[in-house]
């Protein structure tokens, strides 16, 4: 299991007009093309994605996006912006998701962005993007991802260890609501 990077590497959250949003920065040392495909294809985005995307990828499209184990009820959204290989926007339920792929000299810089109405749930959604993007690295990467049952399953693990250092950083405003009941630590509201 790969350690918890420095703290340099959390997300940070900022105000957003009169919502709230969680960015993260990501360098791969990989070509943009590479991680592009990894932050858009199907077979890719089931590795580290929470749900599908279902829909065109064309700005204006209607997306639905189903979670795999049926852990929530699927949610509508939107494609807002598509230019491959640099941007995808969408509408994620209520939150509006941003990916943003820059070339490096070293690779691709990725930056993902979160934008949403409920500031209490910028810890616990921060633990779950920072996972994500962590899994994304392994997937780029060709590499297994770590912290999965023998189906495959997201256990949370990884969750688990980023949650309690979201809370302390971003604090108790942003830290009221728990995990959602679907979680597997939603029952005990850790």
């Amino acid at each position: 299991m790969r350690p918890i990077e420095p703290r340099s590497a959390l997300g940070t959250l900022e105000p957003a007009g009169d919502r709230w949003q969680l960015r993260f920065t990501r360098d791969f040392p990989h070509p943009p093309e590479k991680v592009w495909r990894a932050v858009t294809e199907p077979e890719h985005l089931e590795a580290w994605f929470p749900t599908t995307i279902d829909g065109e990828r064309r700005p204006g499209a209607k997306l639905r996006f189903t979670f795999p184990y049926e852990e929530a009820p699927p949610m509508d959204g939107e494609m807002l912006a598509y230019d491959p290989p640099s941007l995808m926007e969408l509408r994620w339920g209520d939150d509006t998701l941003r990916i943003e792929l820059q070339p490096t000299d070293a690779g691709t810089r990725m930056t993902l962005i979160d934008v949403f109405d409920d500031l209490g749930k910028a810890a616990r959604d921060a633990a779950g993007w920072h996972g994500c993007l962590d899994i994304l690295a392994y997937e780029v990467a060709g590499e297994p991802k770590p912290w999965t049952d023998e189906e495959g399953r997201d256990l949370g693990e990884r969750w688990k260890i980023l949650n309690p250092i979201y809370v302390e950083v971003l604090g108790p405003e942003a830290s009221t609501e728990g995990p959602p009941d679907w979680h597997p630590e939603g029952e005990s509201g850790a």
